[in-house]
C-alpha cells in the first residue's frame, strides 16, 4: 500500500478548512493530521517520503494536545476570575475530554476524512471517540505549526468556549448523575441502563447501550467502553427530557 495525495483529496481538505474556519496552505501537513497509525502499519515506508513531522498523526496529536490545554487554561484563568483553581481544573478536564472533542470532530466531518488502516476501518474506527479526539488534537497541532499560536488559539476557542458555557450551566457533574437527578425530580424514577450488544476483538470492543426511564425507552448508542456508552446514552436522554 502506498499513500497518494490526489487533487480530490486536496479539495476535501480545503473544504474542511473552510468549515473549520482555519486557513492552511500546506495540505500535506494537514493531511498528515488525519493519518491514523493503523495506516502506517500497512505501508511500505520505503516507497514514500516520511514527513519531517512523522509518518502518522501521533506527533501532531502530542503537540496539539499541549496547545489545546494551554489555550483552554489561559482562557479559563482570564475569564473566570471568581473561580478557584480546583473549579478551573474540573471545567478544563471536562471541555478538553474525549467526550467533548469527538462530537465536535464529527460536526466538522473529521470522521469522513480520517485515513485508517483496513483493520481499523472494519472495526468502526471512524466512530471511535478516542481516534476522533486524537485527530482533533492533531489538526490543532498542524495548524499551530503553519499559522502560529494566535491563529491556533482562535480556532480552539471557537469550539471550546461554547462547551465551557454548557459546563457553567450544568456544572461539572457527568451526564449519568445529571440524568438521575433530573428523572428523580421530574418523573420520580431512576434510569436503567441496558447493555444490548458487544462486538469486536477483546482490545477493540464496541458496546451498544440504551437507557430506560419509567416507560420511556431511548435510542441505543455505541461506545468504545460500557462506561462511555452509558454516558452517551445518558447525555441523549438528558437533552430530550430537559427540552
Amino acid at each position: 500500500m502506498k499513500l497518494k495525495f490526489t487533487s480530490e483529496r486536496k479539495e476535501k481538505l480545503l473544504s474542511f478548512c473552510k468549515k473549520a474556519g482555519i486557513n492552511m496552505t500546506n495540505m500535506e501537513l494537514l493531511d498528515l493530521a488525519f493519518r491514523h497509525r493503523s495506516v502506517t502499519n500497512e505501508l511500505d515506508t520505503s516507497k514514500y517520503p516520511v514527513s519531517e513531522y512523522g509518518e502518522n498523526n501521533e506527533r501532531l496529536e502530542f503537540l496539539g494536545d499541549s496547545v489545546l490545554g494551554l489555550v483552554t487554561a489561559s482562557w479559563l484563568f482570564s475569564n473566570l476570575t471568581d473561580r478557584k483553581e480546583g473549579d478551573l481544573a474540573k471545567i478544563k478536564s471536562v471541555v478538553v475530554s474525549e467526550k467533548i472533542l469527538a462530537p465536535n470532530a464529527i460536526k466538522l466531518g473529521i470522521d469522513k476524512l480520517l485515513l485508517l488502516g483496513h483493520g481499523e476501518e472494519i472495526t468502526g474506527g471512524r466512530q471511535k471517540p478516542a481516534i476522533l479526539a486524537d485527530c482533533m488534537e492533531a489538526v490543532i497541532g498542524a495548524y499551530f505549526l503553519e499559522a502560529g499560536f494566535d491563529a491556533a488559539q482562535k480556532y480552539v476557542l471557537s469550539f471550546i468556549v461554547p462547551e465551557v458555557q454548557k459546563v457553567l450551566q450544568t456544572g461539572t457533574k457527568d451526564f449519568k448523575t445529571l440524568l438521575q437527578e433530573l428523572t428523580q425530580k421530574k418523573l420520580k424514577s431512576t434510569p436503567v441502563y441496558e447493555l444490548l450488544d458487544t462486538k469486536g476483538p477483546e482490545h477493540e470492543k464496541i458496546f451498544t447501550v440504551r437507557v430506560k426511564v419509567g416507560d420511556k425507552v431511548f435510542s441505543p448508542v455505541k461506545g468504545s467502553s460500557k462506561k462511555i456508552a452509558e454516558q452517551k446514552a445518558a447525555e441523549e436522554a438528558f437533552k430530550i427530557l430537559s427540552e
